[in-house]
């Protein structure tokens, strides 16, 4: 199978990885990039092929496309590659606004092609142990649900006035857990937010701590919570509280917490240092599974709709913050018919 991969950057590296060892794909890879040194050093690195540029992607006769590229590039990358009748996997966001994310799953529904998004969370073995949990009624009926991801260290400045802000580009995938364990939609919201720390924030007009509070539609209650500043390490966890039972997802021996209890748990001697360590094998089930996909192996396990959905809860966030009130899901435009 010959798969095209645009981008070279972080996370392209890693997936560029995954894919060369893929046994479909080997060294049937193309990779391209803004940078083509940086392009041409991955591709040498894993037997792959370099492209000059993303034109020729589509023209060397590829079987999907894999997109790893800027943010800003998504949609118009998700559209090119919709109108080619390639089927393509793209990382998070669509777009970083809803009239993009719109017209891109606008594109692939005109073509009829598959669109994958990369929530690596769902291939999570803690965050799949969960949603059977739930499902089962393990839990009894659900009350309450605590979602959190806390980054050790901000991103670069530059970044932050690209990323499209906290709740889209990091609690954007609490959201998609919240609804994918649960099996419930989101109707309203609270959000806010801290500015407190490094000015660059202040200076993205971003923030660099927030809270929400979500009501699902069968009454359950969730709070999220987000920082870019855990000193201690990267901290993803998502606890459940029923009437039967309670849960965690994402505590282990690398969790970093510290408990103040005498007889508590001691401090991680190697706690989790950020997303590509702790999400490893999630991120590489998550391709396996696009291979699978492309070879109509299996159904699409996280299509466009599904970012479409969590970017909703989102932009109810961003609402809730800025206008410092309860946000309804209604009042954001996408919603199912």
């Amino acid at each position: 199978m010959r798969i095209g991969l645009i981008g070279a950057g972080r996370i392209g590296t890693f997936h560029a990885t995954t894919l060369s060892r893929h046994r479909e794909v080997g060294g049937s890879l193309i990779v391209t990039d803004a940078d083509t040194a940086r392009a041409q050093e991955l591709a040498d690195r894993l037997g792959a092929t370099a492209a000059p540029s993303v034109d020729e992607i589509f023209t060397w006769g590829v079987d999907a496309v894999v997109i790893t590229a800027a943010t800003s590039a998504h949609a118009e990358l998700i559209g090119r590659a919709a109108r080619s009748g390639l089927p393509v996997f793209c990382e998070k966001p669509i777009a970083l606004d809803l009239p993009g994310t719109l017209a891109a799953l606008a594109e692939v529904d005109a073509a009829g092609t598959v669109l994958q998004l990369g929530f690596q969370r769902r291939f999570d073995a803690g965050y799949t142990a969960a949603r059977e949990a739930v499902r089962s009624g393990r839990l009894g009926r659900l009350h309450t649900v605590r979602a959190m991801t806390s980054d050790q260290s901000p991103p670069p400045a530059g970044y932050l006035p690209l990323s499209g802000g906290l709740y889209r580009d990091c609690l954007i995938h609490d959201f998609d857990m919240l609804r994918w364990v649960t099996g419930r939609e989101v109707v309203e919201v609270y959000a806010t937010g801290s500015d407190a720390g490094p000015a660059m924030f202040r200076e993205a007009r971003d923030i660099d701590t927030a809270a929400a509070v979500l009501t699902l539609d069968d009454g359950t209650l969730a709070t999220a919570t987000a920082t870019r500043l855990n000193g201690a390490g990267y901290d993803v966890r998502m606890e459940l509280a029923g009437e039967l039972d309670q849960i965690t997802v994402g505590l282990d021996d690398r969790t970093p917490i510290a408990s103040t209890e005498p007889a508590g748990p001691p401090a991680a001697d190697k706690p989790w240092t950020g997303f590509l360590e702790r999400f490893a094998p999630a991120y590489e089930a998550e391709l396996a599974a696009f291979v699978d996909v492309v070879r109509g192996e299996r159904t699409n396990p996280c299509d466009g709709r599904e970012a479409l959905h969590a970017l909703r809860i989102a932009e109810a966030c961003e609402l809730s913050r800025h206008e410092r009130r309860m946000v309804r899901l209604a009042e954001i435009p996408g919603g199912r018919d």
